[in-house]
């Protein structure tokens, strides 16, 4: 008897802590960079991002081939030359939302919360820190967020021949419309 019940208790707590995880397969990671001689911009719809309600833990991950680009020169240039995309397929951001407890998914409205982690593109790690909001709307979580780069940061090499044409800072924008997770 005691025994079901703690089997009944136990399974209880898995389901209600997998409730706690939101996430999707189609975030949009959208960059851009303006330079006085070209402006570059690729748009990316199958980033994955996971957080943890519970805890305040995000995490992203984005195929760098997966960015589409206006021109396809451009795509394979940013792929071959700058990101080398074949040795360094993902960039990656693992964090935390900070200020997780203010974030009220049974309440509509719009929700700011700080978010710190670390930021990997091109194989390099930096800390980052930036605001992500988040919009609850019935039962639709929608979290965006934006922050710079700056290129030089991460290890990414512009050829002296192109490099006026290239900013040297790149603005990220971060979209996701997140669903609960069930395993």
């Amino acid at each position: 008897m005691k025994k079901g019940i703690l089997i009944m208790l136990l399974s209880f707590v898995i389901i209600n802590m997998q409730a706690q995880k939101y996430y999707t397969k189609e975030g949009k990671i959208t960059f851009s960079s303006d330079a006085p001689m070209e402006k570059i911009e690729a748009q990316n719809y199958k980033a994955s991002t996971i957080f943890d309600y519970e805890t305040g833990a995000i995490e992203w991950a984005v195929l760098i081939k997966a960015f589409e680009f206006e021109k396809a020169l451009m795509q394979e240039h940013f792929n071959e030359n700058y990101m080398e995309s074949s040795k360094f397929p993902k960039a990656k951001f693992k964090g935390k939302l900070k200020n997780i407890s203010s974030l009220d998914l049974k309440t509509n409205g719009t929700y700011k919360l700080d978010v710190s982690g670390e930021l990997e593109i091109h194989g390099v790690k930096n800390e980052v820190e930036t605001v992500a909001t988040f919009v609850v709307n019935d039962n639709t979580i929608t979290g965006t967020s934006e922050l710079t780069v700056l290129v030089a940061d991460y290890d990414i090499e512009i050829p002296a021949v192109v490099r006026d044409n290239i900013a040297k800072e790149v603005k990220v924008t971060i979209e996701a419309n997140y669903q609960e997770f069930n395993r």
